[in-house]
C-alpha cells in the first residue's frame, strides 16, 4: 500500500513563496482542466528534480491512484480495474492535453459502486455474525486481489465489518463482567443481545461514515486527491493544498488550534500519535502515549463511535479536534495490543508550549543544563522576536547562570522548521563559518554560514536525536558532527530528509483569476547537504553512539517512503573543526562500551523488536476465543516491559533561577508541566547516558572562560 507518512506539524515552517519561473499564461474556462494546466508547468519548471511525464510515470501514477482511491478493495470490481487498465499508458498523455478523462472514468464508477455498498454493507449488519467460525480475515490488501462478482464482494465486506464489529463485542461483554461484579444481582446480557447491539454500533458507526464524509465530498474534493496523487510522484515532500487544506494551513500558522493537543501521522490504515503537545488536553490527560493508534472517535452528543481505520487522516482530524470545552471519546489501540477508551475534554493549544525549555541537573558535584527543542520554528513576520535560535540563545544564558558545565541539546522528535534559525542556531556553538550547503537544480551550490564570531556556549556538548528527528535536525546535528563540535547520541541514522521547500499560492499564477480560489502547492526546490558535503537525504545523520530506541525496527525514515530523491555529494565546504577536545574518541568509545552492557537498553530493543513483530501481523482470527485468547498473550507478554516505564535514575532535575521566578509568579499550570518534565527525566536512560558523556569529555580551557554574548 502506498504509504503517507506526512506528520500533521502545527509548526510547519514553510514559506509562501512568489513564483520566479518564466512567464506564462494560463487560461481555461474549465477549472480542473486549468489546476492541471498550471501544476504540470509549475512541476516541470520548478522542481528540484523533474520527471518526466512519459509512460513510466502514467503506469505509476495509474497504480498509485487506484491504489489510494480504492485502498482496502472494497470498492472496484476486477472488471472495473480492467476497464481503467486501457489508460494506464496514456494518462501522461493527458496530461499535457490538459484532458482529465482518466479520473472522469474512475471517479464517475468510484461513486457508482459507492452507492452499490451502501446497500451491501446494510444488508452484511441486518444479520447476526457468527463468532464460534474459524475464519480469518487478512489486513494488509496489498496480498488482496479485486472481487470478481458481487457474491466475493458481499463476503469481503462481510469479514471487514465482523473484523471491526469484534472489537465492540469484546467491549461490551467485557463492560458486562464490570458491571456484575459491582452488582452481583445484575442480569447478564444473553450472547444473542451482545451481538446484535456490537452489530449495531458498527452500523451506526459506518452510516456516520458515510454520511458525513463520503456524501460530504464534492467534485473538487475528489479531484484534489488525484492532482495530489500527481504531484506525490515527484518526491514524498511535494503536496497539493486543496483550498481547504490552504485554509488550514494558514490557521496551523496562526498559533493557536482548538483541539486535543496531539500531533497526529497516518500508517497503513491507522492515525498514529507522534507528539503530545506539553500542557494540552491528550497531555494533561495522563493516558495517552506516542504511538497509541486511533481506532474509533465518539462525540459527547452521540452514542455510538466512528471507526476511523482506513479513513484519510484530513477527514478523521475532523472528527478528532473540535472546540474549547467539548468532549470527545477517543477508542485507543495501546502498543501491547490493548484496547481502551479515554475521554478527552477539547481546549485551545497555544503553540509556545511547542518552544524550547531548558532543566538543570546535578551529576557527581557538578551542575549540567539540558534543553528541550520540539521544532525548529519561527514566525516569519517577527524573526528577530519569535524563532528558535534565539530561544536557544536565552536559556544558554540563563544555564549558564546556573554554572552549568555542560549541554545536552535534545533533538529527538523534532521534524525541522527554518532554515535560519538552524543556521543561527549552530553558530550559538561556533566561532564562525560555515553551517550546510544547499543546491538548487543548475544551480552553483549556496554555503549558507554563521558570520556571528561571538558563541553562546564553548562547553562540552552532546546532541540526542531519534530516528524522527528530521530536516533542521539532521542539519544541526550534521554541522555539530562534522565540526566535532558535540557528541551525537541516538538511532542508527536519523530520519534522512535532505531537501528543502517552498509553498507556492498558485492563485499568483494567474494575472486575472476568475475560476475561483485554486490552492497552493508545496513544491521540492532544493536539497541541502553537509558542510562534508555528504547528503543527509535517506542515509540521515548516523549517531556516534548508536543506541536502540522505540523506533529502531519500525519503518519511519525518508528511505521508506515512496518516491524519494536519490543520496548525492557534493564538494565539501571550508571549514575548521573544533580544537578544545582532548579526548572526542576515546569518549565516544566509553560511551559506546556502556550503552552496549546497558539492561535497559536492551530491553527496549527487545521490546522494540517486540513491536515490530506485531505490526507485522496482518493476519486475524474472526473466531471470538482465539481472537481473545490472542488480546490476552499480548497483554500478558506486553507485562514483561513494564519495566521499561519504571526504569529510574538517581537524578534530580529542577528549573533554572529564571524559571523559578516565573514559576513562583504564574496562576497556569507551568509549575506542572515543568515537574512533569523533570519527573520523564529522571526515567530517560538515554539523558542519563547524555551526562556521562558530558562528563567525559575535557575541554581545554575552564568553563568559566566562556564568552558571554550580550542580548
Amino acid at each position: 500500500m502506498k504509504r503517507n507518512f506526512k506528520v500533521l506539524s502545527l509548526l510547519l515552517v514553510l514559506a509562501f513563496a512568489s513564483c520566479s519561473f518564466t512567464s506564462k499564461k494560463f487560461s481555461n474556462p474549465d477549472k480542473d482542466k486549468l489546476l492541471i494546466q498550471i501544476i504540470t508547468f509549475v512541476l516541470e519548471q520548478g522542481h528540484f528534480d523533474p520527471i518526466a511525464f512519459d509512460d513510466a510515470f502514467s503506469e505509476e501514477l495509474f497504480s498509485d491512484y487506484i491504489e489510494i482511491v480504492d485502498p482496502v478493495k472494497r470498492y472496484f470490481y476486477e472488471s472495473d480495474y480492467k476497464d481503467f487498465e486501457k489508460y494506464k499508458l496514456t494518462i501522461d498523455d493527458q496530461l499535457k492535453a490538459t484532458d482529465i478523462t482518466f479520473f472522469n472514468v474512475v471517479n464517475e464508477r468510484m461513486l457508482k459502486r459507492i452507492e452499490e455498498v451502501k446497500a451491501i454493507y446494510k444488508e452484511v449488519l441486518s444479520e447476526p455474525f457468527d463468532y464460534t467460525i474459524d475464519e480469518e480475515f487478512e489486513t494488509n490488501y496489498e496480498n488482496s486481489s479485486f472481487v470478481k462478482n458481487k457474491r466475493e464482494m458481499k463476503d469481503r465486506w462481510r469479514k471487514q465489518l465482523k473484523f471491526s464489529t469484534l472489537s465492540n463485542y469484546d467491549d461490551i461483554i467485557e463492560e458486562e463482567k464490570r458491571t456484575k461484579e459491582k452488582n452481583p444481582d445484575y442480569v447478564l446480557k444473553s450472547e444473542a443481545q451482545i451481538e446484535k447491539e456490537a452489530r449495531e454500533a458498527t452500523l451506526k458507526s459506518i452510516n456516520i461514515y458515510f454520511e458525513d464524509y463520503i456524501d460530504d465530498q464534492r467534485r473538487e474534493d475528489w479531484f484534489a486527491v488525484y492532482v495530489n496523487t500527481i504531484v506525490e510522484e515527484f518526491d514524498p515532500h511535494t503536496y497539493y493544498l486543496a483550498p481547504k487544506g490552504k485554509e488550514d494551513f494558514d490557521q496551523r500558522m496562526s498559533g493557536k488550534l482548538e483541539g486535543i493537543g496531539a500531533r497526529l501521522q497516518k500508517r497503513m490504515d491507522y492515525i498514529k500519535i507522534v507528539e503530545l503537545i506539553s500542557g494540552g488536553p491528550a497531555w494533561r490527560s495522563n493516558e495517552l502515549e506516542v504511538e497509541d493508534v486511533i481506532l474509533k472517535v465518539k462525540q459527547e452528543d452521540e452514542e455510538f463511535p466512528v471507526d476511523i481505520v482506513g479513513m484519510r487522516i484530513n477527514d478523521a482530524i475532523k472528527y478528532i479536534k473540535g472546540p474549547k470545552g467539548t468532549k470527545v471519546t477517543l477508542t485507543i489501540k495501546k502498543v501491547d495490543g490493548t484496547v481502551k477508551d479515554i475521554e478527552i475534554v477539547r481546549d485551545v493549544v497555544e503553540l509556545v508550549e511547542t518552544y524550547a525549555k531548558s532543566s538543570i541537573v546535578e551529576k557527581d558535584n557538578k551542575k549540567f543544563g539540558i534543553i528541550n527543542l520540539p521544532a525548529f520554528y519561527v514566525d516569519f513576520q517577527d524573526y528577530k522576536n519569535i524563532n528558535a535560535a534565539k530561544d536557544v540563545k536565552h536559556e544558554i544564558e540563563r544555564l549558564k547562570e546556573d554554572g552549568i558545565e555542560g549541554l545536552v541539546l535534545d533533538l529527538r522528535n523534532n521534524g525541522g522548521g527554518s532554515l535560519p534559525a538552524v543556521v543561527d542556531m549552530a553558530g550559538l556553538f561556533i566561532k564562525e563559518g560555515p553551517v550546510v550547503q544547499v543546491r538548487s537544480t543548475d544551480q552553483p551550490k549556496e554555503v549558507l554560514k554563521d558570520r556571528d564570531k561571538s558563541i553562546s556556549w564553548d562547553g562540552p556538548l552532546v546532541i540526542l536525536v531519534n530516528e524522527i528527528s528530521a530536516s533542521a535536525s539532521e542539519i544541526m546535528a550534521a554541522a555539530m558532527q562534522d565540526y566535532k563540535r558535540a557528541i551525537i547520541i541516538g538511532g542508527k541514522q536519523t530520519y534522512g530528509k535532505g531537501t528543502v521547500q517552498n509553498v507556492i499560492d498558485l492563485n499568483n499564477m494567474l494575472r486575472n483569476n476568475t475560476s475561483g480560489d485554486l490552492g497552493a502547492l508545496a513544491l521540492t526546490r532544493q536539497k541541502y547537504y553537509r558542510i562534508n558535503g555528504g547528503s543527509v537525504q535517506l542515509e540521515g545523520v548516523k549517531s556516534d553512539v548508536n543506541v536502540p530506541g522505540r523506533f529502531s525496527f519500525i519503518d519511519v525514515g525518508e528511505k521508506d517512503k515512496d518516491n524519494p530523491l536519490p543520496y548525492d555529494e557534493i564538494d565539501a565546504a571550508q571549514y575548521t573543526p573544533w580544537e578544545h577536545y582532548f579526548d572526542y574518541e576515546a569518549t565516544v568509545e566509553n560511551s559506546k562500551k556502556r550503552m552496549s552492557t546497558n539492561q535497559q537498553l536492551k530491553l527496549i530493543e527487545e521490546n522494540a523488536k517486540w513491536v515490530k513483530s506485531k505490526i507485522d501481523e496482518t493476519v486475524y482470527s474472526l473466531n471470538y476465543k482465539t481472537y481473545k485468547d490472542q488480546l490476552e498473550a499480548n497483554e500478558l507478554e506486553s507485562k514483561k516491559f513494564e519495566a521499561i516505564s519504571n526504569y529510574t535514575t538517581n537524578l534530580t532535575f529542577e528549573s533554572h533561577g529564571f524559571e523559578k521566578a516565573l514559576i513562583a509568579q504564574d496562576t497556569t499550570d507551568l509549575k506542572e508541566k515543568r515537574e512533569r518534565w523533570h519527573v520523564s527525566l529522571s526515567k530517560d536512560v538515554y539523558v542519563e547516558e547524555a551526562l556521562n558523556v558530558l562528563e567525559d569529555l575535557k575541554t581545554s580551557y575552564p568553563i568559566k572562560k566562556v564568552a558571554t554574548v550580550q542580548n
